[in-house]
This record gives C-alpha cells, structure tokens and sequence, in this order.
C-alpha cells in the first residue's frame, strides 16, 4: 500500500498505543524510523516471546519500521535524534511519542529547529502521571461490570482497549494535524491522554450517563450481552459457543432455528411483553437461557454450525488462540489480510497486512520487524545528511548502534 508514500514519521515510543501508531502509518506507506535507545527500549525484551526467547511483541509491534539505535542520554545523541525528527522534506517533520519529551524533544524545543513541526504525544492521564491499560480500567469502573453474575471480585482482561483506541487515535490525529499543515504551512503540539481516550469512549457509549442519571450501579453479567440477549451455551460435545440476539432480525432467525417459537410466545403471554424489545429479552435472559439450554445440551456443534451459518445467525464457538490458528480459515494466508512470513530469530508465523482494502492500492506485503538498529547507517546517511566521516565517529564513540555496521566494520 502506498497512499502514505513520501511520508516521513519519527517515533520514540514504548508500550502499545503509539508504536501501534507508527505500524499502522508504516502500513499505509509511510517511512516511519523508530529510535532506541542502545540494548533496545522498554519493549524490548515483552512478551509473549518466541522460543529463541526474542519479543514476539516487539516484532508485531514494528512491522515495516526502520530502526535507529541512539544513546539519548548522551548529548551528542538527543541533538542527533532532534535533526532525524526536524529534517527537511514537504511530508516530514512528524513526531511521535508517549516517552516524557520535555526539554530536548517537546514541541516548542524542537518548532526552534523546524517551525511546522508536528508532534502527537500521548500521556498516561491529563496531569501527566503515568498510567497504562491496566490501571485506567480499573480506574475508571470496567472490571466491577465483568466477571461472572454474583460476583464481587473485580476481573480484569487481556485485551488492552485504551491503547488500541488511543493508537488508533494517535493516527487520526497525526494525519488530522498533517492536513490542517498543508493548508496553512502551520505545525502544532497534539496532545492526548490515555485516560482521557477511556474516559471519552465510556462517555460515547453511554456509561458516564447511565451512572450519572440511574440509580443502580450496572453489574457483572457472566457472558451474558448487556441490554440485549446473548448467551454462551454448552453443547452435547462439551464445546460452547455464543449466540446473539441482539437485533430483532438477529432474535427471531435464534428462536427459528431452535424451534422454541412456542415456548418463547408463551412467555410473552405470561408477562404481557414482546420479546422484540431488546431491553425485554435483557429483563428476561435467564428464562430465555432456560428455554434454550436443552436444546445446545442435547446437540453437538457439527449438528447444527451448516444450519445456523446458511440461516445467517450471528453466533460463534469459543475457542483457545491455537484453536483459531487450527481451525479458522480468516487466520490463515487464505485470507488476504495475512502472509506466512520468516521472522528472523524468532520463527516463520501469520503475519497481518492493514486490515482496509482500499480501492487506490494494493495492501502491501506484510513486513518483518527490523533488527534493533539495523537502519541506523542508512538513516544517518540518507536523512540527517551525515558523512561516512561523521557516521563512523558516531559508531566508534558508541553514540549509536547497528549491528550491520559492526559486522561490516570487524570484516573490513
């Protein structure tokens, strides 16, 4: 994909919002150098990793980035990473962050060096402290509405929302700020706040207002679809799956195909309600649950997935992450979204493209994650302008790091 080509981004990052960012502009044809610090930044060494015991993170998070290893605690080393950051070029001058830039990398140190300079930084809430996924949740209420119907523990998981949205964010916000720049020459400082993205989205999806204005906290409902009806269920084979009815269309192609119309209408009867109202099917899931248990109880799932799949229901069988690996065709290279790629150090494995098909490019190839500095030379050379002269003191003073370089120079 080559929509972003000609773009130039820089990013000084760790965790997942805004290396997510950066993979995300670098799969849309973007040129995205991301800088470490010497041995590699926090993300380095994450898990999950793979059985050479290299960072399986790492290298889904830096698919397609080139890779420049700095010492930026060193002097000589911020003014380098400042000048990759503020180099020439119509469509460069981008950055990147959510490491503490005060000082040598905030905005209005670096608008001295290039005046339409954009920088998107993303902090851990509004007063700058420190937070990530793990701790906005809980913050903010979600693990008391998730865990089974009961409970009172708060139940955490592994899905790390707020940065996949913040990153997501970071994005829209770059390209956002990159447009206002082309029509009006001006650079800015976007700023964003990860709680702030978690506050917002819980905002959006009617959360704040729905403690704000009833009287009841929302509680745990097991698997359960809040305000609707949806349900796990297991079958005669001991697989469970999902099934929802969330939609009208949705809850009526579920009673059809169960042959509970019946049962389902006398109940209707019994409470004077209609059970096309969502809100009625939420009020009433436990007798709803009631009613269909014995039907998946006596059935395996061979029994009924070509039915309820050429019925168009919306359901789904739980699985573990190699289940899927196994047995779903959407995670394979049958899918154009994925290539079996050769991640070197770490394995051959699927590998995503960007998951939009636009109609102007091609999806590029899925990318290897570079070695850590395995660009620095090249980018010393091609963007900072730098002589051999210059790049060599730089290796030998130990000011940066590439292990190309080093092989090159111990044979020479």
């Amino acid at each position: 994909m080559t929509l972003l080509s000609g773009m130039r981004v820089v990013e000084h990052a760790a965790f997942v919002a805004v290396p997510l960012a950066g993979m995300t502009l670098a799969q849309m044809g973007a040129t995205v150098i991301r800088v470490d610090r010497l041995g590699g930044g926090l993300d380095a060494g994450r898990w999950p990793l793979a059985p050479s015991g290299q960072s399986l993170f790492w290298a889904g998070m830096n698919k397609g980035k080139k890779s420049v290893a700095v010492d930026t605690r060193h002097p000589e080393g911020q003014a380098l990473v400042q000048q990759l950051v503020a180099a020439p070029g119509d469509d460069a001058g981008l950055f990147l962050t959510n490491l503490p830039a005060r000082g040598w990398l905030d905005h209005e140190t670096l608008r001295t060096l290039r005046n339409d300079i954009i920088t998107v930084a993303l902090k851990g809430d509004r007063h700058g402290r420190p937070q990530v996924d793990y701790t906005v949740n809980p913050a903010l209420g979600i693990p008391h509405m998730t865990g089974p119907e009961g409970s009172h523990d708060p139940v955490a998981h592994a899905l790390p929302a707020w940065d996949l949205i913040a990153g997501n964010m970071c994005v829209s916000a770059l390209l956002t700020a990159e447009r206002h720049r082309l029509r009006t020459g001006e650079g800015q400082d976007v700023r964003l706040a990860l709680k702030d993205v978690a506050a917002a989205t819980m905002g959006h999806l009617g959360m704040l207002g729905d403690a704000t204005l009833n009287p009841t906290d929302r509680t745990k409902a097991g698997n359960a679809l809040y305000g609707a009806y949806g349900q796990d269920f297991v079958c005669a084979d001991g697989r469970r799956i999902m099934v929802i009815g969330l939609t009208d269309r949705q809850w009526r192609g579920l009673v059809k195909a169960t042959g509970t119309e019946h049962a389902m209408q006398a109940m209707e009867r019994r409470y004077g309600i209609s059970l096309s109202d969502e809100g009625e099917r939420w009020r009433r899931r436990a007798e709803i649950t009631d009613i269909l248990r014995p039907w998946f109880a006596s059935r395996r799932v061979r029994e009924f997935r070509a039915e309820f799949d050429a019925a168009g229901l919306t359901w789904s069988e739980f699985r573990t992450v190699r289940e899927a690996l196994a047995d779903d065709a959407d995670l394979s290279s049958d899918n154009p979204m994925f290539d079996i790629l050769h991640q070197p150090g770490l394995g051959t494995y699927p590998v995503p493209r960007h998951p939009a098909s636009f109609g102007a490019a091609d999806r590029a190839p899925a990318q290897a994650a570079p070695s850590l500095g395995a660009h620095t030379e090249e980018v010393l050379g091609d963007i900072a302008r730098l002589t051999d002269t210059e790049i060599a003191h730089l290796f030998d003073a130990g000011i940066v790091q590439s292990d190309s370089y080093g092989a090159t120079r111990t044979a020479a």
